[in-house]
């Protein structure tokens, strides 16, 4: 599984923050995201995200 931090950034576009995990799960989802974008968010820390940023870190180290 790969993506980009691009393709989740196009996937969580016009979403309200704060959202916890969950919730960006769901609006990736409506909005048509990939496997592989949806995959990387299942794989997210259970937390509420402030940013856009807060969800790009998780991307850090992987």
């Amino acid at each position: 599984m790969y993506t980009s931090p691009i393709e989740v950034q196009k996937a969580l576009k016009d979403i309200d923050y704060p959202v916890k995990k969950q919730g960006i799960i769901e609006h990736a989802k409506k909005h048509k995201a990939s496997s592989e974008v949806i995959e990387f968010l299942e794989d997210l820390p259970d937390k509420e995200y402030t940013s856009t940023i807060d969800v790009s870190k998780e991307f850090e180290g992987k």
